[in-house]
């Protein structure tokens, strides 16, 4: 992966040289980006700006004990899997101990391990191996709420004069009724009562998931010493869940009907956010060598930059997810609606702008909450899978983000053919069908084929490793249900065909390792009206990349706009018919994408 970058003139050896090298090495980082200090911020090298990161779902991910859940065993004797990929990290979602209401992110202990997980022994041997491969970590941290058999929220509950009734927000409710209208994400109200005390807790998740109170200087405290904890043992990486929603509005004042439409975006309201995110980064995160992401679901896009603004020392990058729910409800979130290719690159290029010379995003098409890419943005049927597939890796990774890739989209996973709501194991599912189908807003056939759709289980289906017994998870019973297409789509089938969708990332990724345009190039979207064709360029001082894709099942004849003219052909695929240098016409077959060098 060593490479040399040349910007303005000034060639520099970029951070990518030391991803060969010791982790320790990386603090060589800053006498590099010292000697570019003429250079705009948005190409100032980092490890995590070049790396391809690779989203585990450890439930679904490989099971070595049989018990049917995955386990970090399962993480670590698939490492080697992950490095012949060419990915530079992983990031896990949660792995510590929790009653599992929402799939671990209700945690009931931040510094022990899920026992279907393994050990802190396991955990300490992940990051050992990983580091033998030089590859890094990133946890999933979460820290707006935490379960409700914590011990804190245990103590808070036992009495109203107890020291950690406010580590939580507890307030009396109004004619017996919860203290204002606040929505939960997960359906119902956002209060819940406890009749022991007669007050109610705020809950914006899950019942199980009482949020924390950060306006108390104490939970700030204990939180950053569970931080430096993991960071210890030599993570590298921290994954902040729903970020924004720290900081409450003061008062809890009753939501307007307007406000309660969107209500995601006003939990996002509070004044201390950034404070708080300022101050974390100052009292902790600037003292290692470790990289920060913001889940930042409700901000607006014209807000985001101010939660990644490396000028303002809070988060490194950010999950915004304005693209990945461009076909969703504002409202009705479980809902599906119709998208179109110019609305969905508007988003991209809106959201590079937004990052700016000073910030720097993710990027990714489907993750743990989210259905499947090919399903959502591609074609799922039998004969498009693989076309589709290959051809959103090439967007994944030709973006001036860092790539985060989910489980299985390497193979073309599909969103699994659910018929039934006895088949979701979702807790947002179950809590949306109380609120429209038992309330009879909907009727229960809508509703299914809605969620069928939308439904973050789709994402959240075992991982498909062979064509054996259970998709070669587990030895025993899957915790949930494997996708029955599995016999056709599996990592050994994939591996040995040369064309499959997990050799053409591979392919991708090592493009984009190799060229640095393909990082920090300039974007530029050149014909955003265009809803059959998405075609953007990379430049990087005189080198000029275009990136096209045909997001139909047509044959397109796509002339190139601008007098560009190709030099040559970087890579390709789903093409009938190789594209010729100084070509200025391209005629590209259903789903064809591929990468070129401009004159």
């Amino acid at each position: 992966m060593s490479f040399f970058k040349k910007l303005t003139g000034v060639a520099v050896t970029f951070s990518s040289l030391f991803m060969t090298l010791a982790p320790a090495a990386y603090s060589a980082e800053t006498s590099v980006t010292q000697s570019i200090q003429t250079q705009k911020e948005s190409t100032l090298p980092a490890w995590w700006k070049e790396a391809v990161f690779y989203q585990i779902y450890p439930r679904s991910f490989k099971d070595t004990n049989g018990d049917g859940i995955g386990d970090i065993r399962g993480i670590i004797e698939k490492l080697d899997y992950l490095k012949s990929l060419g990915i530079d990290a992983i990031w896990i979602n949660p792995h510590y101990d929790s009653p599992n209401t929402d799939n671990g992110y209700d945690i009931r202990d931040y510094e022990k391990i899920m026992q279907e997980y393994g050990t802190m022994e396991d955990f300490d041997t992940l990051v050992s191996e990983m580091k033998k491969r030089n590859m890094r970590l990133m946890i999933d941290v979460v820290i707006n709420h935490t379960s409700d058999q914590h011990p804190w929220f245990i103590q808070s509950k036992s009495s109203k004069e107890n020291p950690y009734r406010e580590y939580y927000f507890w307030r009396d409710g109004k004619d017996n009724q919860p203290p204002n209208n606040y929505p939960s994400f997960f359906g119902g109200s956002a209060w819940q009562k406890d009749d022991k005390t007669g007050q109610y807790y705020l809950h914006y998740f899950a019942r199980q998931q009482p949020d924390l109170n950060w306006d108390n200087p104490k939970v700030r405290g204990d939180l950053y010493a569970m931080l430096r904890f993991w960071l210890d043992k030599g993570v590298s990486g921290m994954r902040f869940d729903t970020v924004a929603t720290y900081s409450k509005i003061p008062g809890f004042p009753d939501l307007t009907p307007e406000q309660q439409k969107n209500f995601a975006e006003q939990y996002t309201t509070g004044p201390n956010i950034h404070r708080y995110l300022q101050e974390m980064k100052q009292e902790v995160l600037s003292r290692y060598d470790v990289v920060t992401a913001g889940e930042i679901f409700g901000v607006p896009l014209e807000r985001s930059s101010d939660f990644f603004d490396r000028r303002r020392n809070e988060l490194d990058m950010s999950f915004m997810f304005d693209l990945i729910r461009l076909d969703r409800d504002s409202n009705e979130r479980w809902r599906h609606k119709k998208w179109t290719l110019s609305q969905f690159r508007q988003i991209i290029n809106k959201m590079d702008s937004n990052a700016g010379e000073y910030g720097w995003n993710t990027f990714f098409l489907d993750n743990h909450d989210n259905p499947r890419a090919v399903s959502h943005f591609g074609d799922d049927s039998p004969q498009w899978i693989e076309p589709s597939a290959k051809a959103l890796a090439t967007i994944i990774l030709t973006q001036r983000a860092t790539p985060f890739i989910f489980q299985g989209s390497e193979l073309g996973m599909t969103n699994y053919p659910f018929k039934k709501l006895n088949e979701f194991d979702d807790i947002e599912v179950k809590g949306f069908w109380q609120d429209y189908v038992q309330t009879g807003k909907v009727s229960a056939e809508e509703f299914i084929d809605n969620v069928r759709l939308t439904s973050r289980d789709n994402s959240r289906t075992p991982f498909q490793w062979n064509d054996r017994k259970n998709a070669g998870f587990t030895s025993g019973k899957p915790w949930f249900r494997i996708n029955p297409n599995y016999v056709e789509i599996n990592a050994d089938k994939e591996l040995i065909r040369n064309d499959s969708v997990l050799n053409y990332y591979k392919e991708m990724i090592k493009l984009r390792h190799k060229t640095p345009a393909l990082i920090y190039g300039t974007y530029k979207d050149i014909s955003p009206e265009d809803d059959s064709v998405y075609a953007y360029t990379r430049t990087l001082g005189k080198e000029r990349y275009l990136v096209v894709i045909n997001f139909t099942e047509k044959t397109v004849r796509y002339p190139l706009p601008e007098n560009n003219v190709i030099k040559s052909i970087l890579i390709e695929a789903n093409q009938n018919k190789t594209a010729e240098k100084q070509s200025t016409v391209l005629t590209l077959s259903p789903w064809q994408a591929g990468v070129y060098e401009l004159q």
